[in-house]
């Protein structure tokens, strides 16, 4: 039995029905050909192999490629390989193909594979001798059905298949994904298409109410303009019957003008003399020169601007605010108003006093009269108008600028009015005989604010030619000119004694100057926007400023420290002040129309 199994080549395992019918006729009766003695400790002794591969079967390593072709043309047959020549007469590739296993040598390895050495032995012998005895049929000794390479094949084609599988559900997904997405696009837009025709409809309505109240209204318009055409004739009418009167005042002036011709001869030297007289009797004297300032040496508290917050807010003016000046006896201020009107106010109240209207333009500038019964103010129409507030009515109207003035201040004993225009000139007035005695040129732009040093004969201005001078009232000559702004200088000012100037220009600078060295000590940055306006408090030891950004920006100049920052207005502050006695509160005029009490 060992020799047998020696001589059995060994091929992949297979398992078929014919095993069963070949295992049952191992309880029929056998011939035996051989009796053969194994001992038991030959049995255990005794190690089986798994037989190898059939000779046969296996390719020599010394075989080429045209022993097996040769080998394969041989076997077979002549009309088979003249159909698969190809066209051309050429031979098709040899393959090599291996022979299936037989059904004995699928059992004896499955045997062998799982140790059972003693079913090996008995069916070895089994096998042979009925092989021997030809009890086998042919088709019981055919080869092991190929089952495992179909179920192999099926097996990689359920693979396959499910790899297809999950790719088709990997495409589904996105494509569920897609649909999802292009779902809501198309909700949103047809939301949004629904909210347009809402809207649309809501317009139409809106359009054909509109459309009746137009039409009822075409009756009205019809009849205004039949009336302004009534109008229109009349008024044509009427300007032929002021043509035909004017001719005839003009026939009658010129009448009348031929009969005082003669008169006028013999009186215009003696009318000549007496209104010379009476110029020079009429004429203030110029003020002295040997005053002393009383505030020179005095000392005060400064002001407490960091304590300050915005208590009331008067609203009277109909455009901006421009200017405003304290009453220098009772507690009134006045105001100035792009609105072409001033205003007097009572404080701390705010009730409205006195208003005042006859300017054709906005008022620019206002200030008081040292006695307090006059009022100056001046305006974009190139007048200044001198009002009597007691009588309640303008006293006199002065023309001799030819553009546009700025601001006014009088001397502190009352007999001079200064005046700034931006005819680039500066015109004092005698108060006594209301006419221009002295006229300051040197400006070489609009000459943007004036005012008199406390308690001498100068005056300084502040020009839009980036430079602030200093005048003698009684020569009119530039005593001083001080340089170093790089725009426009909207206004300067002085402390009480006299000696110290702050300007401030269109860039937000604001210099201080030092009139008994004639030098700039101090320079202030408040920002982008243009400084006003400025104002130092009794002492002169803290700077308010009126900025641009519609805030008033305060300075202790004494220890060059910036004090607060106050805000309130809706727009930007044109000019601010404090109250003169004592520092109680402080006064801001801005473009909103209003002007703020500061306490």
């Amino acid at each position: 039995g060992s020799q047998a199994c020696a001589r059995q080549p060994a091929v992949p395992s297979a398992m078929t029905g014919r095993a069963g019918a070949v295992a049952n006729e191992t309880d029929k009766t056998h011939t035996i050909l051989e009796a053969l003695q194994l001992s038991e400790e030959s049995d255990e002794e005794f190690a089986y192999e798994e037989l190898p591969e059939d000779p046969e079967l296996q390719e020599d390593d010394e075989e080429t490629l045209d022993d097996i072709n040769r080998l394969l043309a041989e076997a077979k047959p002549q009309d088979d390989a003249g159909q698969r020549s190809s066209p051309g007469g050429g031979h098709v590739h040899a393959q090599v193909s291996q022979r299936p296993q037989v059904i004995d040598d699928f059992f004896r390895n499955f045997l062998i594979r799982h140790s059972m050495k003693r079913s090996l032995d008995t069916f070895q012998t089994e096998w042979y001798e009925l092989q021997q005895s030809g009890k086998f049929k042919d088709s019981e000794l055919e080869v092991v059905p190929d089952i495992y390479s179909r179920n192999h094949g099926l097996h990689e084609e359920v693979v396959m298949l499910r790899g297809e599988v999950e790719k088709a559900r990997a495409v589904a997904a996105t494509a569920k994904q897609t649909w999802d997405k292009f779902r809501k696009e198309r909700d949103f837009h047809r939301m949004h298409h629904r909210r347009v025709v809402q809207e649309k409809n809501k317009l139409i309505v809106d359009l054909r109410r509109l459309k009746k109240h137009y039409e009822q209204y075409e009756p009205t318009l019809t009849e205004l303009k039949h009336k302004y055409e009534v109008a229109m004739k009349e008024k044509m009418l009427m300007r032929l019957e002021r043509d035909r009167f004017l001719s005839k005042v003009e026939t009658l002036q010129k009448q009348l003008s031929q009969v005082q011709a003669d008169t006028k001869d013999e009186l215009a030297g003696t009318q000549e003399n007496a209104a010379e007289t009476s110029r020079r009797a009429k004429q203030a004297p110029w003020p002295s020169e040997d005053r002393t300032n009383p505030y020179a040496n005095s000392t005060f508290d400064p002001a407490r601007v960091a304590d300050m917050k915005k208590t009331m807010t008067f609203r009277g003016h109909m455009g901006a605010v421009s200017r405003i000046a304290f009453h220098p006896k009772i507690p009134v201020v006045a105001t100035a108003s792009d609105d072409h009107t001033w205003k007097m106010w009572s404080m701390p109240d705010g009730q409205l006093v006195l208003s005042g209207e006859g300017h054709r333009d906005w008022v620019s500038g206002i200030a008081f009269h040292p006695r307090g019964s006059l009022v100056a103010t001046t305006s974009g129409d190139a007048t200044v108008k001198i009002w009597d507030v007691s009588k309640e009515r303008c006293k006199h109207t002065m023309t001799d600028h030819n553009q546009a003035v700025w601001a006014c201040a009088f001397h502190d004993l009352g007999d001079f009015l200064v005046t700034s225009s931006m005819d680039q000139t500066t015109k004092a007035f005698d108060m006594t005989s209301m006419k221009c005695r002295q006229t300051f040129r040197g400006h070489v732009d609009s000459v943007n604010f004036v005012t008199f040093q406390p308690y001498s004969n100068n005056v300084l201005t502040a020009s839009g030619d980036k430079t602030v001078s200093l005048w003698d009232l009684r020569t009119g000559l530039c005593v001083q000119t001080f340089y170093g702004h790089a725009n426009a200088c909207n206004q300067a000012v002085f402390n009480r004694r006299g000696d110290t100037i702050a300007s401030c220009d269109a860039d937000g600078i604001v210099k201080l100057w030092d009139v008994r060295v004639v030098s700039e000590y101090l320079q202030i940055d408040t920002g982008h926007h243009p400084a006003n306006a400025a104002c130092f408090d009794r002492g002169g030891k803290v700077l308010a400023i009126a900025s641009g950004d519609a805030s008033i920006k305060t300075f202790n100049v004494e220890d060059r420290v910036f004090v607060a920052n106050l805000e309130g207005h809706d727009d930007s502050v044109q000019d601010v002040i404090f109250e003169p006695s004592g520092d109680e509160y402080m006064l801001s005029a801005s473009s909103d129309a209003s002007f703020a009490m500061w306490q």
